[in-house]
């Protein structure tokens, strides 16, 4: 693998993985309800006091031990997922201040939304590994057999439900969420795909995007 094609990679995926943490700590700004696993993890900083950051660096870990009896193989960009999201997360809502009026809030939400497909689009891209939660959701695809829109959907219900039990945010913006991710991250990806170089070389924990939109 050449120099510049694995720099390239390397880039995209930190960018990506920063822009996603910065992009989720957008959508809390906005008051206007969270993305699925944010509403876990707010509701989970409410209880226990930590960070958001901290909260969604504990969550990964979590998750990823959940990786070892399903025999997932975490990546590069695995590991650097857990801890580079909840830094820049943090970091971002230390900066940005929360919006008051709906004037300030839909724009939030806007911006973080476009700016997590953004992320979605460079870090898949990379073909560094999965995060930790399609990582769980691919493998116990695997497992059950069942399709991986259901499995995502059982996931994604559960930890919205459980993050809503615990106080977490849901509203209109964990709906615009659900449905602009999807065509977003679709369009990012193509635009950030980066082609095998001359000649192939092995990949370093790849990860295939088929199913798995969301890198978190």
């Amino acid at each position: 693998m050449s120099s510049p094609h694995l720099a390239r990679r390397l880039a995209q995926l930190y960018i990506g993985l920063s822009l996603y943490g910065a992009s989720a700590a957008l959508i809390v700004r906005g008051g206007l309800g969270l993305e699925p696993w944010g509403v876990l993890g707010q509701g989970l900083a409410k209880l226990t006091g930590l960070s958001l950051g901290v909260v969604s660096i504990v969550v990964g870990a979590a998750v990823l031990l959940l990786w070892i009896p399903m025999r997932q193989r975490p990546g590069l960009g695995t590991v650097s997922n857990v801890f580079v999201i909840g830094i820049t997360m943090d970091a971002t809502l230390a900066l940005v201040p929360g919006g008051h009026g709906l004037a300030a809030r839909i724009p939030l939400l806007v911006a973080g939304i476009v700016l997590n497909g953004v992320a979605t689009g460079l870090y898949i891209a990379a073909r560094f590994g999965p995060g930790p939660r399609d990582g769980l959701m691919t493998g116990l695809h695997r497992l059950t057999g069942r399709s991986v829109r259901l499995v995502r959907t059982l996931i994604e219900v559960t930890v919205v439900a459980v993050g809503f039990a615990l106080g977490g945010s849901v509203g209109v913006g964990t709906v615009a969420y659900a449905l602009a991710i999807g065509p977003l991250a679709q369009l990012f990806l193509r635009l950030f795909a980066i082609p095998e170089p001359a000649g192939g070389g092995a990949a370093v924990a790849t990860g295939s995007p088929e199913g798995a939109i969301l890198p978190r």
